[in-house]
């Protein structure tokens, strides 16, 4: 009798799967793709509101001393969570990625689109984060090896053509002077994500963000010397607000919560959370800049929630 006990139990622990313990998750309630999808969305609600906030920054800051001072505090918030939590530095491997998430997301974008907000709308401008999810999983389908489903790119097609529509409608149907600076915001934006969403896998998502804004500190504080002493100052508290917003929010808490959400679900499922920005933009230019939404916003809102949501349920 204790012979086949003893069988048994060694027959019960060959088949026992490995890594198998009384407390493993069934299969399907990894709870990680949903808390990435809800931490892209809430970094998308911070980003859609970057478009406003310059505007409001711009009442009181020419373009270049907002995007260098707006850095500089940045990169103040994230350089005391750094050493809060005495976080070493990165692997020299990992500080070419960082490069071109600083050179991307920090600078880049950040100072095109302010230019371009100069003599385009928020609407108008609203363009460029219509095509950045689209232009995001491209990159970072070539950049990964990722390949997403024909029904993820056939619906991030349409969503981005949803989108394009409607930002070409709210403006008129005109290109303005600042389509330039969109257009090359869109590409170095998208190649900062696709990289920070690389990097967000191998490092937390605060440590990619808090490290690019850390290296890109002596280009911002040499450029807020050089802005400040050209462009004269008119404070103001919408000017401060957005200055403030642009800082904490758009650039520091948006991109910890995005790098953090697109490590849990993918560059390519993540940036489609994007298509609804430019419409929450919208809504955002309405309350706070007074400009005005048109009856074709429900129509493109609800489009781009198909879309959005198909992306989302569709499989690599």
């Amino acid at each position: 009798m204790r012979a086949q006990s003893s069988a048994t139990a060694r027959t019960a622990k060959a088949v026992t799967p490995p890594h198998t313990s009384p407390t493993a998750r069934p299969a399907g309630t990894d709870p990680r793709p949903r808390s990435g999808t809800a931490l892209a969305l809430l970094g998308v609600f911070c980003f859609s509101l970057t478009f406003p906030s310059t505007a409001w920054g711009l009442e009181s800051f020419g373009p270049w001393s907002l995007v260098a001072v707006r850095g500089v505090l940045a990169a103040a918030v994230a350089g005391v969570f750094l050493l809060a939590q005495r976080v070493p530095l990165p692997e020299r491997r990992h500080w070419a990625g960082l490069a071109v998430v600083g050179g991307g997301v920090v600078i880049g974008f950040p100072l095109l689109t302010t230019l371009a907000l100069g003599t385009s709308s928020t609407a108008h401008a609203a363009v460029v984060v219509g095509l950045l999810p689209l232009t995001t999983a491209t990159l970072a389908a070539l950049r990964t090896g990722h390949r997403p489903s024909r029904t993820f790119w056939a619906a991030a097609v349409a969503g981005a053509a949803v989108v394009a529509a409607f930002t070409w409608q709210q403006s008129g149907g005109a290109l303005a002077t600042g389509d330039l600076y969109l257009f090359g915001a869109l590409l170095v934006c998208a190649a900062g994500y696709t990289e920070g969403g690389r990097l967000a896998a191998l490092m937390p998502g605060w440590q990619v963000v808090g490290w690019a804004l850390v290296l890109c500190l002596p280009v911002t504080v040499a450029g807020s010397v050089v802005a400040l002493s050209l462009e004269p100052v008119r404070w103001s508290l919408h000017g401060a607000v957005g200055l403030a917003w642009v800082a904490a929010g758009s650039t520091f808490l948006g991109l910890y919560v995005w790098y953090r959400g697109m490590a849990g679900i993918g560059v390519a499922r993540a940036s489609q959370l994007q298509l609804a920005q430019p419409l929450l933009t919208l809504v955002w230019s309405f309350w706070l800049l007074g400009e005005e939404l048109t009856w074709a916003a429900p129509l493109a809102a609800t489009g781009v929630l198909v879309c959005i949501a198909v992306t989302q349920r569709a499989r690599g």
